[in-house]
């Protein structure tokens, strides 16, 4: 548990990608939830209720658009900040993100930093300094 409790949860299928994130986050304070598709993260928003949700588009079973979907049509989970991470850096993809009630939007491959960064601009500094 971290000191002030903030939780992401990461739903990405790229392993080297959600080790890089989630290691940088917890390095951060932030505790971190990991989902390797979009079902499965749909159901980790439902029973852990993160604080913020780090979405990439292009996962299996259900994409990263059609799972921010049925997250933000969902009255318990519709004000989980999501964050698409997308590889997808088209202005017409940051468009679509803003459809479909995605609250932020990275383009891949971004910083692990730049991640840590807009979390915080979401939820604030998790409590410890990754200096």
């Amino acid at each position: 548990m971290t000191p002030n409790g903030k939780r992401v949860l990461l739903v990405e299928d790229n392993e080297d990608n959600r080790i890089v994130y989630s290691t940088i986050l917890r390095h951060f304070g932030y505790s971190v939830i990991e989902a390797l598709n979009g079902e499965e993260g749909i159901a980790k928003a439902r029973s852990e209720k993160p604080d913020l949700i780090l979405m990439d588009i292009s996962i299996p079973i259900i994409d990263g658009w059609e799972a921010t979907q049925v997250l933000k049509h969902d009255p318990e989970t519709r004000k989980i900040p999501i964050i698409a991470l997308t590889a997808h850096a088209l202005a017409s993809d940051r468009e679509k993100a803003m459809e479909v009630g995605c609250d932020g939007y990275l383009a891949k491959p971004c910083e692990p930093r730049a991640v840590v960064a807009e979390v915080q601009r979401f939820l604030g500094d998790a409590g410890t300094q990754g200096q």
